[in-house]
């Protein structure tokens, strides 16, 4: 394949994602060895240009000629040039739910009241969800206590920043080759042996799947260098596979469309498959039904179009000759969730992870959503990393993920919110630092404090000993002494006994 990497028994990362020089293409093989049969690699989400940063190589479409032509200044250029314009698309993507939180948050601060109170609400308000909105929570009450510093805005903002990019940086379903510290849960997983990547994506009507579909696979003709196809498997909505064919051509890769014997979706699906292997075409990009979360019929369409991907990939059979089914395939189960869903995208989600399986997120619409916080929530809540963004229409304007550059965006921090200082997320991370590091030392104190016994006369200072003597001094007074409890008379009794015999 022309997307090679080389395998390690450790992990494999996206540092060895591209093809050395005079790397030459293997012959394609229908059986795979056994070393590599449950080995896949990982591309920051074809983000070559960070690759070229670190790398020493340009940008450019053949990297192996161009970078023997000496075109490194040219390519760190771009890279300087690339990120000037993701942090503009997310700044400028992002500028509704950025402008609704901080205006509220100003608030938080003026208005006088109850601060924990106020921002449980605003933070349900701006789509983080219930598990985020509680771990910073408790993440300011456990800063604020015992501490005689005023909490400043900035310091709510280094707390917020803090525990959503944690929040974003879950790891997924992590296998054994991947969990090491290298691996990047945002970069999209790829084949390492002989077989076809195929990447699953589905996502209900009109949240831009078929689109995020067609951007895609352009970045990976462009930028990657790869020979793709894409299977028009929506069989069901009119004018589905004519979009998806616009698409290929806009992005000038194979598209694969029903015929008169394949007409239903795991039919189509398993024709292109046998046309993928049959060209050696790298990546297979399929295109799913548009449904809603409950619709169980297509769920299940869906799970069979899983299946057959692992029996057609299947590089093994039982001992009564059948095929094993490759677990390890779809490589990618990418769900496409709109950024204007808000919580229904959260419900949604939780459908289709449990009964279809779901690796990764495709945020689409975000340069029209004022609740861009949603995808905090789908990713924290479901473990799920987010692994692209779609910024525009253009077809370029599908963005890689990256949690730090989110956050800030959504925040108003540094050059990635709109701003100028380009150093204030370096700053607010080491206010957060310092908050937690005196938040430890006050623990300890604290606990150190707590062991040492106060010296006093009277019963209470002198503590649990005090107590004891007293409980033993109780407990003589009701036994005797053969230890055994002594019979009390009831003088009160005697008395009224008296009183009653002295009438008569």
């Amino acid at each position: 394949m022309k997307y090679q990497s080389v395998v390690f028994l450790g992990c494999v990362t996206a540092t060895s994602a591209f093809v050395p020089i005079g790397f030459s293409k293997p012959a394609f093989k229908s059986q795979l060895v056994e070393e590599q049969r449950h080995v896949s690699t990982q591309l920051h989400v074809f983000d070559f240009f960070k690759q070229r940063a670190s790398e020493g190589v340009d940008q450019l479409k053949n990297l192996s000629e161009k970078t023997a032509q000496g075109k490194l200044i040219e390519g760190l250029s771009d890279v300087g040039k690339y990120t000037q314009e993701s942090n503009a698309a997310f700044a400028d993507g992002l500028a509704k739910s950025r402008n609704q939180l901080l205006y509220n948050l100003d608030d938080l601060f003026n208005g006088g009241g109850d601060i924990i109170e106020e921002l449980e609400d605003i933070l349900l308000q701006a789509d983080l969800g219930t598990k985020t909105s509680l771990d910073v929570m408790e993440e300011v009450r456990s800063l604020r206590m015992d501490s005689t510093e005023i909490f400043s805005r900035d310091d709510l903002r280094s707390v917020l920043r803090g525990k959503l990019i944690e929040a974003l940086s879950v790891r997924g379903d992590v296998t054994v080759e991947e969990d090491c510290e290298d691996f990047n849960p945002q970069a999209i997983r790829f084949s390492q042996d002989e077989l076809p990547t195929v990447l699953f994506v589905m996502g209900a009507n009109g949240m831009g799947k078929t689109t995020t579909i067609g951007k895609l696979a352009s970045r990976l003709r462009n930028e990657g260098n790869q020979t793709v196809m894409l299977a028009a498997c929506d069989t069901f909505r009119a004018g589905a596979v004519e979009q998806l064919e616009m698409w290929a051509d806009r992005a000038e890769v194979e598209c694969y469309s029903p015929n008169e014997q394949q007409k239903t979706p795991s039919a189509v699906l398993y024709g292109a498959l046998d046309k993928t292997i049959n060209d050696k075409i790298d990546v297979l990009i399929v295109d799913t039904s548009g449904r809603l979360s409950n619709n169980e019929a297509l769920n299940e369409e869906l799970s069979k179009m899983k299946r057959v991907i692992q029996k057609r990939l299947s590089i093994e059979d039982n001992a009564d000759g059948n095929v094993i089914p490759n677990v390890n395939t779809p490589h990618e189960t990418l769900l496409v969730i709109d950024a204007a869903q808000g919580r229904m995208a959260l419900d949604s989600s939780k459908v289709w992870n449990e009964e279809i399986g779901v690796s990764g997120l495709v945020l689409t619409k975000l340069d029209g959503s004022a609740r861009g916080g949603s995808v905090v929530a789908v990713s924290r809540e479901l473990d799920i990393p987010v692994k692209l963004v779609g910024v525009g229409e253009q077809i370029a304007d599908l963005r890689d993920f990256n949690p730090e550059t989110f956050v800030d965006s959504l925040l108003g921090i540094g050059q990635a919110g709109g701003g100028a200082n380009a150093n204030e997320g370096k700053a607010l991370a080491g206010r957060l630092e310092e908050m937690r590091k005196n938040r430890d030392v006050r623990a300890e104190e604290k606990q150190k404090a707590a062991k040492k016994v106060p010296v006093g006369t009277s019963g209470m200072e002198m503590g649990g000993n005090a107590i004891e003597t007293m409980s033993n001094m109780n407990n003589d007074a009701i036994t005797g002494e053969d230890g055994n409890p002594k019979k009390t008379k009831n003088k009160n009794k005697k008395k009224k006994k008296k009183k009653k015999k002295g009438k008569r």
